[in-house]
């Protein structure tokens, strides 16, 4: 479990700025994670990538010459945010494009692609490609579905190299998607990892069995079998892997290089009794091992666990793979002498604040104390959301939504003090929310309180009216933007039947308060009945079957705030 933390929600803010001061060598701390603190003598593509903290050294340990220019880096186990991954790649630019990269996960996506479309419409020439290497995640036919998990390494260190040496941007982006579609992995686990604050692990394995088929986020095993001997899981991890050649690539004769990767607290010494019959395995097979690598290479915690990666190379990639790189968490060979970089100036954030009616700033000050509420109901239900949330996903929805809507309210404080009416509000809120929380559930309540900001506006009255047709549009939003609808068991389950109440009974002309009142309790009785559904988005799709009975935690979440808002529209007795 872990041990040394201070206040769990500033775990990850306070490892960042320890590494940064610790591995200034190599980086330096900015906005959003860490740029490298060194540059080359003649500019080259930015690689920036990214996601979740607790995975070193992934993320911010795998930035450096021969590597990564920047690492965006999230909240434990929840993917940066929009704002995090521009303000990084903003850094890491040298004028001759980006190429974003990360394991693939349904929050890095929204965040990753939204910062992507702002770069973009700025002039920069912006590529991605995401990791998707693990074999367990999906089947052959649905390649593009997997995620990412040890294999990261290899797609960053290639692409990295391909940098170094001077590519262009297509050529970045291309060989690193072929590292990916020449990349495999597969992971197990003997006991699951335990985020500081939390009084239990994420998931648990009976004594004498083994987890199959894990990811890197404290997601549990998609299968359990008894605990092998360390041969008997080399064989288990070379069969499986040997199942899963990549398309055109003849398994006698390859050159192939292995990464046995343990997850938080395997000993080296146990891996390379794993390894020495891995390397056997794969010889036998007539394979050629090339500069394999055994040890921490991207963990999950305290997890006790360990996974096989094969990179199957041709001639590129192998130069690329065995070029020099120096970074904090990998290094190999020799990297040319670096100059220093410029230090990274600190972004003090302003905002304007724009005119805005008498009706528009009472409708505010409503806001900001509802969004106060709110952040207090979640701060007592975060513990219980963290453990729905575990089930079948990676437990970080409580602690995401702490910190989102603790951010949430600051900002929208912040805005009503400043004389903002409820657009400027909301908005700021949302901005704030959607880069404290990261993660899934913070882009989507991002998204949510930024439409219903578009429809309010600063510069009339906020009728009922205005607000059911806001969150009608804040429904349309998030479904468009997350791709997910009834019955996925997702948010929207609870969403879309609290949108669709509050507009019937608006519309048969019920006040505000009254309206919302009800709709509340459909949107907790419809959160309560996700409980019966299997999840089919998002981490927790994987192990949908192991999430049925347990309702859907951002449902839960979305309900709760729901309640919390009526309870204080209760205590304004114009609403």
């Amino acid at each position: 479990m872990t041990r040394l933390f201070n206040d769990p929600s500033q775990f990850a803010d306070e490892m960042i700025e320890g590494f940064a001061a610790a591995a200034s060598r190599w980086v330096q701390a900015a906005p959003g994670g860490v740029v490298r603190s060194t540059k080359a003598e003649e500019p080259t593509v930015a690689l920036v990538i990214g996601g979740g903290s607790g995975h070193y050294p992934a993320f911010g340990g795998l930035v450096g010459p021969g590597l990564a220019h920047g690492a965006a880096m999230g909240n434990l186990f929840a993917s940066p945010s929009a704002q995090q991954v521009y303000a990084i790649a903003k850094q890491a630019d040298q004028g001759l494009g980006v190429l974003l990269s990360y394991g693939k996960y349904a929050g890095d996506v929204l965040h990753f692609d939204q910062a992507q479309e702002r770069l973009r419409a700025e002039g920069i020439d912006v590529r991605t490609v995401t990791v998707t290497d693990d074999i367990w995640s999906a089947p052959k036919d649905r390649l593009d579905e997997r995620r990412g998990i040890a294999g990261d390494l290899a797609v960053f260190k290639v692409a990295g190299a391909a940098a170094q040496a001077g590519y262009d941007i297509d050529g970045v982006e291309r060989v690193a998607q072929t590292a990916n579609a020449r990349t495999r992995s597969f992971g197990v686990a003997f006991s699951g990892c335990t985020l500081p604050g939390a009084t239990e692990p994420l998931f648990s394995v009976p004594e004498g069995k083994m987890a199959v088929g894990l990811g890197i986020h404290g997601e549990p095993g998609i299968d359990e079998v008894d605990v092998p001997t360390a041969d008997e899981l080399a064989e288990l991890f070379v069969e499986k892997l040997l199942d899963e050649v990549p398309e055109g690539v003849e398994v006698e004769g390859s050159r192939v290089v292995p990464l046995l990767n343990g997850l938080g607290s395997v000993k080296y010494e146990e891996m390379f009794v794993v390894y020495r019959r891995v390397h056997a395995l794969l010889e036998g097979r007539g394979l050629t091992i090339v500069e394999p690598e055994v040890g921490e290479l991207c963990t999950s915690f305290d997890m006790a666990g360990v996974s096989l990666t094969l990179l199957w190379l041709d001639d590129e990639l192998e130069r690329l793979w065995s070029a020099p790189a120096d970074s904090a968490g990998f290094r190999k060979g020799s990297v040319a002498p670096q100059q220093q970089a410029d230090a990274v100036e600190a972004i003090i954030a302003t905002h304007d604040v724009p005119e805005s009616t008498a009706e528009s700033r009472d409708a505010a000050h409503l806001i900001a104390a509802s969004l106060a509420a709110v952040a207090d109901a979640i701060d007592e239900a975060a513990e219980e959301l963290g453990h729905m949330d575990s089930v079948a996903g990676d437990g970080d929805h409580g602690i995401g939504m702490q910190r989102g809507s603790r951010a949430g309210s600051d900002a929208a404080t912040a805005a009503f003090r400043a004389g903002a009416g409820a657009k400027t509000t909301l908005t700021w809120a949302a901005d704030a929310w959607s880069d404290r929380a990261g993660g899934t559930s913070g882009a989507i309540w991002g998204e949510m309180l930024r439409t219903l900001g578009e429809h309010v506006g600063d510069d009339r009255h906020v009728t009922s009216q205005t607000v059911a047709d806001g969150i009608v549009a804040a429904k349309d939003a998030v479904m468009a933007f997350g791709k997910a609808k009834v019955g996925d068991k997702t948010m929207v389950d609870a969403i879309v039947p609290f949108s669709d109440d509050l507009s019937r009974r608006i519309a048969d002309g019920q006040r505000l308060r009254d309206a919302w009142g009800h709709s509340a309790g459909v949107a907790d009785e419809a959160a309560q009945e996700t409980a019966a559904l299997a999840a089919t988005l998002g981490r927790a799709k994987s192990h949908g079957d192991k999430s049925i009975g347990t309702p859907d935690p951002g449902a839960v979440s979305f309900a709760l705030i729901c309640s919390t808002i009526y309870d204080v529209l209760t205590t304004d007795r114009e609403q």
